[in-house]
């Protein structure tokens, strides 16, 4: 919104000029967001202990975890507002990139709002019916994946930024030798010229990606700023990427397929960071409030739309390792036990085993974050060594 009143009145105004910069309206968006998360928290969480959201604690589980019952929880609504209005502010709304992302977020939180509302309010101990989830999950994933498959790439969304490299080559946007890579492919990490063509498939890959990373961000909601933690990390990581992406010059220079207005995702990327950031200010240990379904699929359906738009999907095995551990986690706790009868870990997800193996809460997320941004660091080395 700002970047179409303001910018075009830079020939009269200079500092509106600013205004074309992605890293700029990046900035911006994140500090927006930010301000929103800290201004909003508060009141979020007095509505919420108002009408009694309080989180249901197992006890079967650690037992220091019996404290933290009743703590208000559809905290993620906070996260989807904290990016919202950054990114209607700051964003180019008529970018199909920043859209897919956006509505991947807003429908995968809609979701975990409705499972939160059923669990916590209606006491429906179940919450939303796992196989009506899934359905709406796989709606989003497939009307998005039709969307990026049959609209075709076009040059464009670069704005002035394309200019800060002026030793690497410029490359001719409006030739289809730039754009060397098809909507329905996907890049293999570490690996420059395999590109896995998926055809029609390319619609239900997408749904499979998005499906599985919000699940896996839910399963490692569990400690306090955990999922919140992690999932910043794996935001920034593919916020940069698409950035670099998404800049015809940075694209050449590392000898990636460029996506032409891509970069525009990392004004999401940003706003998600700033919201991450200010909901992690209350949902540090002991939380103030629990991001619950709302959030935690909020994040995973961002996190997954973005490696779909920056044809990195099979770098969230990389990037989202702590989610990829908690996934088997749990998946080899339920086979082996169904199989012995026996169980592998104390308890899954694993982030419960190491708490019951006696490690602290805090340094079981910590080390966690530690591990989450090694990962990230090496996700980003994929774009040079290829």
């Amino acid at each position: 919104m700002l970047y179409w009143i303001l910018y075009p009145l830079r020939e009269s105004v200079s500092i509106f000029n600013l205004f074309g910069y992605i890293t700029f309206r990046a900035a911006g968006a994140t500090v927006t967001a930010m301000i929103i998360a800290f201004a909003a928290g508060p009141f979020v969480i007095r509505f919420l202990k108002k009408h009694q959201i309080g989180q249901t604690v197992r006890d079967d589980g650690p037992q220091s975890h019996l404290k933290k019952e009743g703590t208000p929880t559809m905290g993620g609504l906070l996260i989807l507002l904290s990016v919202l209005i950054p990114v209607l502010l700051w964003g180019m709304l008529d970018n199909r990139y920043l859209l897919v992302v956006l509505i991947s977020t807003i429908w995968m939180g809609l979701i975990g709002l409705l499972d939160d509302y059923l669990k916590v309010v209606r006491h429906c101990s179940k919450g939303l019916i796992g196989r009506y989830k899934l359905a709406g999950q796989f709606t989003i994933g497939i009307a998005l994946g039709a969307w990026l498959c049959f609209s075709p790439v076009t040059p464009g969304g670069d704005a002035p930024d394309v200019r800060l490299m002026p030793s690497v080559r410029t490359v001719d946007l409006e030739s289809s030798e730039d754009i060397n890579i098809t909507s329905t492919e996907t890049t293999v990490p570490f690996f420059k010229d395999i590109r896995l063509d998926l055809g029609l498939f390319y619609i239900v890959f997408v749904a499979l990606v998005l499906a599985g990373t919000a699940n896996a961000v839910n399963l490692t909601d569990g400690l306090d700023g955990l999922a919140t933690g992690v999932s910043l990390i794996s935001i920034l990581t593919f916020g940069l990427m698409a950035y670099l992406l998404g800049h015809v010059n940075f694209a050449d220079y590392l000898q990636f397929s460029y996506l032409p207005g891509v970069g525009e995702v990392s004004i999401f990327a940003g706003a998600m960071a700033g919201a991450c950031l200010g909901f992690l200010w209350f949902n540090a240990p002991p939380a103030s409030v629990f991001m619950g379904d709302t959030g935690s699929l909020a994040l995973g359906g961002a996190i997954g739309s973005m490696a779909v738009v920056t044809k990195n999907e099979f770098l969230l095995f990389l990037v989202g390792g702590i989610f990829v551990v908690e996934v088997f986690s749990v998946v080899l706790q339920v086979a082996w036990f169904k199989r012995t009868g026996k169980r592998i870990f104390r308890m899954a997800p694993i982030h419960h085993h190491f708490e019951l193996s006696g490690w602290m809460e805090s340094k079981v997320v910590v080390r966690f974050w530690i591990i989450a941004v090694i990962l990230g660091l090496l996700g980003l080395t994929t774009l040079k060594i290829r």
